[in-house]
């Protein structure tokens, strides 16, 4: 008898490594996790492990293969972007995989954006905010005017997606969701690469864009199974909202970033957008997704330590905070309201000593968070006719959080969005035509309507 068809998707975080079986039916029959001890570059700055990721691939595969339950049809990946892994022509990476956060050196920078065009023409033009290394075309740019004798020997330099895909196809190639998220590689006007890649001769280097639904054939032979090509895990993201919903909506994926899309938005980007953090992704149809984002998760992370030290109090308390109109209410703005400086909130300049306790101190966070988010999503909402906004990830399960973006949203539908890991459910289902022999089911995502009716003070 055989087993239940499946596609295993391996979902690469900076932090946890993940490989998940989807049935047809896109419920998940097989979770795996790893995480792996980060090692360094040649300058000591922290960087991905990529041998030990490349035998986790391996090892974790074979593993299933053995598991007689399950008939795995096809293989597809999805990570986290800005991250290259430069082959030579062998397939065997030249240098360690540079961690996105490492700093970029001013004087390279000066020198890339003197050349084409200034900062901020190119940005505009890129839909890619001037980000350093988080703009994985620098990166290149880097490597060939830094380490010349490593470049000469690079036969591909592939995102990570694509490599995971590479090793088992052995297939060099890009894909739109990873080329168009904030790289500077591509011009959103033109629709192709941006002209510094053929001049600088970067193209040459950069393996052919295939279809976001393309298979290869495995290197191992005597095997049926299909492998895609990989996605950029927020792109992968939004797939499961694009093939359920056909009326304009948005999605804000919270997590350590919260990062609005808006599928619907196609105006181009003003310079004032870009100052302020927004960009455009492509998604995997490769039509752009104007995108806004805030590090509210990481700042609500280290806010809840800030109550729980003062207040004595275990940060675990407010995973599960219930929702106080009564509490908000009470909350009026004084004449000295502090005013958040960019990015981040009000809270961190607030004095804890003015709440009476920890949970009006919790409700003063989260209205401040989420102030800071209705300034996010906003800028990707003007001009659009979308009505609807999806939340999804750790801020989907956050009541107080939830009711305070519905009152603050009044003209808004504001739904919590509830699916089973929706990065590697959206990698699942770009490859549905190659291995599913079901129709797309409509029941993927599950959905809380919250309603705005009560009072906010406007801080």
């Amino acid at each position: 008898m055989s087993g239940i068809p499946v596609i295993a998707v391996f979902d690469v975080g900076k932090t946890n490594k993940k490989l998940f079986l989807f049935d047809e039916d896109y419920k998940i029959v097989y979770e795996k996790s790893a995480r792996f001890i980060e090692t360094v570059d040649e300058d000591g700055f922290p960087c991905e492990n990529i041998e030990s990721l490349r035998l986790s691939v391996f090892d974790s595969l074979s593993e299933v293969f053995r598991l007689k339950q399950f008939d795995v049809k096809a293989v597809n990946f999805s990570s986290y972007g800005a991250s290259l892994v430069y082959i030579d022509d062998e397939g065997n990476p030249l240098c360690p995989m540079y961690n996105y956060l490492k700093p970029y050196p001013d004087h390279i920078s000066d020198d890339f954006y003197s050349k084409y065009g200034g900062k901020q023409q190119f940005s505009i033009t890129t839909a890619s905010p001037p980000s350093g290394s988080l703009n994985s075309g620098l990166q290149l740019y880097r490597l060939k005017h830094t380490q010349p004798g490593i470049y000469k020997k690079v036969e591909y330099a592939l995102h990570l997606p694509q490599y995971l895909s590479f090793l088992l196809s052995g297939k060099a190639c890009s894909d739109i969701t990873s080329i168009g998220c904030h790289t500077g590689l591509w011009d959103f006007e033109k629709r192709s690469y941006h002209n510094w890649v053929a001049q600088e001769g970067i193209s040459d280097i950069l393996a052919p864009i295939e279809p976001t639904d393309s298979v290869f054939d495995p290197l191992f032979p005597g095997n049926a199974l299909k492998i895609g090509v990989g996605l950029h895990d927020s792109s992968a993201a939004l797939v499961p909202y694009l093939v359920n919903f056909n009326e304009p909506f948005v999605l804000i994926s919270t997590g350590t970033w919260c990062i609005s899309l808006n599928p619907f938005n196609h105006q181009p980007l003003s310079n004032g957008e870009l100052m302020d953090d927004c960009l455009c992704y492509l998604q995997y149809e490769g039509k752009p997704v104007k995108a806004a984002r805030v590090f509210s998760g990481n700042e609500h992370e280290q806010q809840v330590k800030r109550i729980s030290e003062h207040f004595g109090t275990d940060a675990i308390k407010y995973r599960d905070v219930v929702f106080d109109a009564a509490i908000i209410n009470k909350l009026n703005p004084s004449n000295n309201q502090p005013t958040p400086q960019g990015k981040v909130s009000a809270f961190g300049m607030r004095d804890l000593n003015a709440f009476e306790n920890d949970i009006e101190a919790y409700h003063q966070l989260v209205t401040d968070l989420v102030n800071l988010q209705v300034k996010s999503t906003g800028m990707i909402l003007t001009g659009t006719n979308a009505k609807r906004i999806f939340v999804d990830g750790g801020f989907s399960k956050n009541k107080v959080f939830m009711n305070l973006l519905a009152i603050a949203l009044p003209e808004m539908e504001v739904f919590a969005a509830s699916m089973a890991q929706s990065t590697a459910l959206g990698a699942a289902i770009s490859l549905h035509k190659a291995w599913n022999s079901k129709p797309l089911p409509s029941n993927l995502i599950e959905l809380n309507y919250f309603v705005g009716n009560t009072h906010v003070p406007s801080n």
